[in-house]
């Protein structure tokens, strides 16, 4: 009888199991169908470290920065731009489309909970991101000699906690919002918001004294603080690590309390 009991308590695990699997591979595939996102996650980072790249000045040693150049300060940053555009432009509206259409409640009443297609979606998304640190890492090293970082594992620790924060906000986007129009121009607002705290326009290690410990203060901007002192070869301050870690939790927590499957 206990044998009995056992193989029918790990059928339905092990049909839930395949059908998760089949959802991943599903999800794959339809991103990869996806050139725009792909193009604006993978590619348009290390784009744009390269246009800065070939600016004359910004390949100049700085005093005012430590005797560093501008391209230096930039790698992070653009790394930091992968996962703005993962977390907040691309996966919100996904997500946000598969409840308007039905979709998630319909995956209800399968083997398939329709929390399989949300973890499909953040692992995609945050591997994409991961893809596009990579990529931004290696064409800064390999075309204007930009050192790699100093401590690998406190700028690996301060890259998934900020890809856990980018996630954990897309998420929360994706719950407070009905509609794949509110939910962009949501995603869009906070995107830009987070762009300028990443130091996109101006390195946040360049801006104002009181502007900067704002700036400090928010998930970017301490993201950028922490993989910049590990780049330099810091280990990361616990401050900038704790905050981004407490922004993905109360974001995290907040998400999971309001998210609504239909």
């Amino acid at each position: 009888m206990a044998t009995a009991h056992t193989a029918t308590t790990a059928a339905p695990r092990a049909t839930a199991s395949g059908a998760t699997l089949a959802v991943l591979k599903s999800e794959t595939r339809l991103f990869l169908r996806e050139p725009g996102s792909l193009f604006w996650i993978v590619v348009f980072p290390t784009v744009l470290l390269v246009i800065l790249g070939l600016v004359p000045s910004f390949r100049v040693h700085d005093d005012g920065l430590g005797g560093r150049r501008v391209i230096d300060l930039y790698v992070s940053v653009a790394v930091l731009l992968a996962l703005i555009m993962s977390g907040l432009q691309a996966m919100p509206p996904v997500l946000t489309g598969y409840r308007e259409r039905g979709i998630l409640r319909r995956m209800s009443t399968t083997p398939v909970r329709p929390s399989a297609l949300l973890g499909a979606q953040i692992a995609l998304h945050g591997a994409a991101a991961l893809v596009s640190a990579l990529l931004v890492t290696a064409v800064g090293r390999t075309a204007f000699g930009v050192r790699l970082p100093g401590r690998p594992f406190g700028y690996l620790l301060a890259l998934l906690l900020a890809v856990a924060c980018v996630l954990a906000l897309g998420s929360l986007i994706c719950a407070v919002s009905r509609t794949t129009k509110i939910a962009a121009t949501i995603g869009s607002v906070v995107y830009f918001s987070m762009m300028f705290t990443a130091g996109v326009w101006v390195p946040v290690q360049a801006m104002p004294d009181a502007l900067r410990r704002i700036v400090q203060a928010t998930p970017f901007g301490a993201a950028s603080q922490a993989l910049d002192q590990a780049a330099r070869g810091d280990w990361p301050s616990w401050a900038y690590l704790g905050a981004v870690a407490a922004w993905t939790a109360v974001a995290g927590w907040a998400a999971t309390r309001t998210f609504r499957w239909q």
